[in-house]
């Protein structure tokens, strides 16, 4: 894990965001050399191969002009 001083932190807040997003590794940061914050990566959602199912189900999905020929 990275470690990085406070006043560091701030002065390349972004870029080190952007780093931990990218490499997806946290970043510990000091202040006086003591650990006060960890910023670390967010969970990536998973796709749920189901997640259409989600909207309304008792209306059809596709209105008979978007189906076309095949309604």
């Amino acid at each position: 894990m990275k470690t990085m001083a406070a006043g560091q932190f701030k002065v390349h807040c972004l870029k080190v965001m952007d780093e931990v997003q990218s490499k997806r590794q946290a970043v510990l940061i000091t202040k006086r050399g003591k650990p006060v914050a960890k910023l670390v990566p967010v969970e990536q959602e998973k796709d749920d191969i189901f997640g259409f199912l989600k909207g309304n189900i008792v209306s059809p999905a596709f209105s008979p002009e978007e189906w076309g020929d095949l309604y």
